[in-house]
Formats: C-alpha cells, sequence, structure tokens
C-alpha cells in the first residue's frame, strides 16, 4: 500500500507540470517514462513563436481616404478633413467620419440626401500567447462581419466576398428604417495581412427625397475600401 500510494503521488506531480514537460517525469521505479533523448529536449524556457505582423503602424485613418473619393461618396460633405475618434494607440486603432445632407431642389422643396462615412482601422501584432498578427487579425474581420449583418432590424441583408480588396473582402448591405426614413447602409470589411479596414456608408432620401441607389453606394465603399488598404501600405514603407 505505501509503495501504490508513492507511485499515485508521483504520477499526480507529473500531471501537474506544463505538457511540454511531461516526458521528463520519471516513476518511483526509477525509470523515465519518456526516455532520456526526451527529458533533454524539453526545456521550461522553450515557447511558441509566431512570425511578425507585417504592418507596423496605420495611416491617419482621415486620410485613410482621398478628397476627392470623400467629395464622391458625399457630395455636400460638411468637413473634408473629416472627424477623428479618439484612440489610446494610433499605431493599432483609427477612425474617421463624414457626413453630408444635400438639399433637393431651389429651397430644398424635394427633400435633402443624407450621407454618412466611416472608416475604421484596426492592426494586430504578433502574440506567442494570441498568435500571429494575421491569425488575430482574422479573427477581428470575421467580428465585424457577423456584426454588420447581426444589425438589428435590418432588412434584406446580402452578405458576399468582394475580390480585389487586400486579402480577404467581405461585403454587406442592408436596409434600415429610422425616424421614419429608409435608410441604404453598405458595410465592406477587409483584411491586409495583420490589418483591418472597415467602411460603413449609409444614405436616405429625408423630407420626400428619392432613396439613394444601394448599388452606386456599394460600389463607391468598395472604392473606399481599397483606398484604405492601400494607404495601410504606403504608411508602411
Amino acid at each position: 500500500m505505501h509503495r501504490s500510494a508513492k507511485r499515485l503521488a508521483s504520477y499526480l506531480a507529473c500531471a501537474a507540470v506544463p505538457v511540454m514537460l511531461v516526458a521528463g517525469c520519471s516513476d518511483d521505479s526509477g525509470k523515465d517514462s519518456g526516455g532520456d533523448s526526451a527529458s533533454k529536449s524539453a526545456s521550461p524556457s522553450s515557447s511558441p513563436k509566431v512570425a511578425p505582423g507585417k504592418f507596423k503602424k496605420l495611416p491617419d485613418p482621415c486620410k485613410a481616404l482621398t478628397k476627392d473619393r470623400v467629395k464622391k461618396m458625399l457630395p455636400a460633405v460638411k468637413d473634408e478633413s473629416g472627424e477623428e475618434g479618439k484612440s489610446s494607440d494610433t499605431s493599432a486603432h483609427g477612425t474617421c467620419t463624414w457626413s453630408s445632407e444635400e438639399r433637393q431642389g431651389k429651397g430644398g422643396i424635394n427633400g435633402t440626401q443624407f450621407r454618412w462615412l466611416a472608416v475604421n482601422l484596426q492592426r494586430y501584432d504578433s502574440d506567442p500567447a494570441l498568435g500571429s498578427g494575421d491569425k488575430r487579425a482574422t479573427g477581428f474581420y470575421n467580428k465585424q462581419v457577423d456584426a454588420a449583418k447581426g444589425t438589428k432590424d435590418a432588412k434584406n441583408v446580402k452578405s458576399e466576398p468582394a475580390k480585389g480588396i487586400g486579402d480577404q473582402a467581405t461585403t454587406v448591405t442592408y436596409d434600415l428604417k429610422k425616424d421614419g426614413n429608409d435608410f441604404k447602409n453598405q458595410t465592406v470589411v477587409a483584411r491586409t495581412a495583420n490589418a483591418v479596414v472597415t467602411i460603413n456608408f449609409n444614405g436616405a432620401g429625408l423630407a420626400g427625397a428619392k432613396a439613394p441607389d444601394g448599388k452606386e453606394m456599394l460600389a463607391d465603399a468598395q472604392e473606399a475600401a481599397k483606398q484604405a488598404v492601400n494607404e495601410i501600405s504606403q504608411a508602411n514603407k
């Protein structure tokens, strides 16, 4: 009984150490359970290594799109420079938004065309405990797509892969009624290596104005995503 208890205690102690060290444990008979070579190769200081992320910084989010691109998407934009969101680490995260209200007809008697545009940039470093920067960015990319598809009260939700934008990209479109107005929403999420770009572009015809063309808006949002992806590359040259 004494010898059995001693052997059980030895096994329990072996099970409590990290997996990579299990090969070095031995029972009370003096026999090594993993062999001498396995014991010598195991090292408490060894840790998984991951390749460093391709991109080390992000561009100014409000300069991720050219002023011409902004003006095309928002003809009556209030401020071409955009409004930058707060960030505790601009090398890892940045946002910028623009809005436009264009009155239709003389004195706006035919209503107003409203547009809102947002650029979100997110970058991830590689981390031995969390994975490569690309893997972490892919996780965030998937969450952004799912968030867009899961927008509360969204109607006619459609999601499709988009080609030619970074390493992978997805478009999500849907309709949303807000304050009695019908909004067309276009979201483009793109990943380029360890960085993710999210473009949110929505608009509505207010006070009787004609509803915007969703297909045209989506095409513009995709061009914006391409620009932002390119700016990330340029910022790291």
